[in-house]
Parts: structure tokens; sequence; C-alpha cells
């Protein structure tokens, strides 16, 4: 089983002092676009003005510029305890013993702007990139990555994947239609009964369903193991359409 996950924009500061190593991330076959990636990224933050236009940050975020500029020789961290947020937060990686994390490293990508898809373990340093930025030099990164994802998700051997990305990093990867896929939509009924898709709390609905599956370790190979392994766990899952399954909240 292979799942995926979007990254967050809010990301722990610090880390270990061995720099960012292109070569021991997961996806080797992502190296080249990897390092034109960082390269374009340290090149736009020797201009602090121009970086900041770029990458939309307010006048309290500046300092993400220099972040940005450092990326080839900062601090890092596994990208599970990098980033922070509402998904993240939800998933609580730092309180999971041994045995889950590894299953986090082992069947976990988290799907970051300047990286492409990582494993959960990885170490990277803190950056700011979103999926929607065009940053000078590189062609949009829909176009940079999404052939490329693609073909590296085609070569794993993780069978089944669980698709939990947002729709705009989706667009730099679609999972190939050659593997058994799920995309999770998050949904819970309102007051008057109608089902309605989530905002906020799809992400923290997502963080509690990888935990559950870090802790629960189950083999699923297709769309019936994992409604079935779900519904042992008290979680509402669907198959709501080809590829697709619905999560249901209260």
């Amino acid at each position: 089983m292979l799942v995926l996950l979007p990254p967050s924009e809010t990301k722990r500061p610090g880390g270990r002092r061995t720099p960012l190593d292109l070569d021991r991330l997961a996806l080797p076959g992502l190296r080249g676009v990897r390092e034109r990636v960082v390269d374009a990224l340290v090149a736009l933050s020797a201009d602090p003005e121009t970086a900041s236009r770029v990458l939309r940050l307010g006048p309290t975020q500046v300092d993400e510029v220099a972040v940005n500029a450092a990326l080839a020789t900062a601090p890092t961290l596994p990208a599970i305890d990098r980033y922070t947020g509402v998904l993240f937060d939800a998933l609580e990686p730092g309180t999971l013993p041994a045995p889950e994390r590894r299953w986090l490293g082992q069947h976990v990508l988290i799907h970051s702007a300047p990286f492409g898809p990582i494993g959960a373990l990885d170490p990277i340093p803190a950056y700011r990139l979103t999926a929607g930025v065009a940053v000078p030099g590189l062609p949009p990164l829909r176009r940079l990555w999404a052939d490329a994802v693609t073909a590296a998700i085609e070569g794993e051997s993780r069978g089944f994947v669980l698709d939990l990305r947002s729709e705009a990093y989706v667009a730099l990867g679609p999972v190939p239609a050659t593997r058994r896929s799920a995309y999770v939509r998050v949904v819970a009924a309102g007051p008057d009964g109608e089902v309605r898709a989530l905002n906020h709390f799809n992400k923290h609905a997502k963080g509690e369903l990888v935990r559950a599956l870090a802790e629960g370790r189950p083999r699923i190979r297709a769309v019936d193991d994992l409604v079935d392994w779900a519904r042992g766990r008290g979680i509402t899952l669907d198959g709501s359409g080809p590829g697709i399954v619905t999560l249901r909240v209260a």
C-alpha cells in the first residue's frame, strides 16, 4: 500500500545539522527535477523583494526568503515531523511508537512542491513554496512535475495507492490509470441531513485516518480491503465511484 499526502504551508523549524541530500529522498528518478527547483529557489532568494512577491509573502513573512536561500545547507528533519498544521497535528507522528513510524516510512509519501513526493521519514529542510507558485526560470510546476511524478508512481511496487492529496497536488502528479487506487473525499451530514464536503475538518479527518493506518498496519490490496478494515476501526469509508472513496465524519 502507498499513501499519498499533501504537504502543509506551516513547518517546524530547526532539525539535525545534516543538510539536504537529494540522493537520500524516495523516488530517486525525480532527482534531476528536484535539483532544478532547489537551484531556482536559491537563485530567486538572492533578490528578496522579487522573492517575496513571487512567493506571495506578507510583511511578516519576509524571513521565509532566507529559509529558501539556505535550502542546501539548512538543518533537516524527517518530513513527517517537519510539517505542522491541521492534518499533521491530527496524525501526531511524534507520539507514535517506532513500529508505527517505520510503517509511515515504508508506506507514506508527502507530495512537496520543491522535492515532489518524498518519504515520510526522508530528511528535508524547511522551505517556502506552494503548488500554485510560478518560479522564475522554471516551467509551471504542473508541467515540470506531472509526467515525472506519474512515471515514478507507475514504477512503485507498493501496490494499492490511497490518494489523500488536495487537487492542487494531484495536478503535480496524477496517479497513473494503470494503478489500483482510490482518491479520498471527506464529507459530513449537516443538520438538514444533506451531505457536504468539508474544508478544515477534511485535513483533520485525513490525519486521523493515516494515524489509524499506521497503528493497524493493515494489508490493503484493493478498495474493498480498505473499506472492510475501516469498518472494523469504526471509520466510515464508502466506494462512491470508480477510483473514489468517501470518508464520512460526524
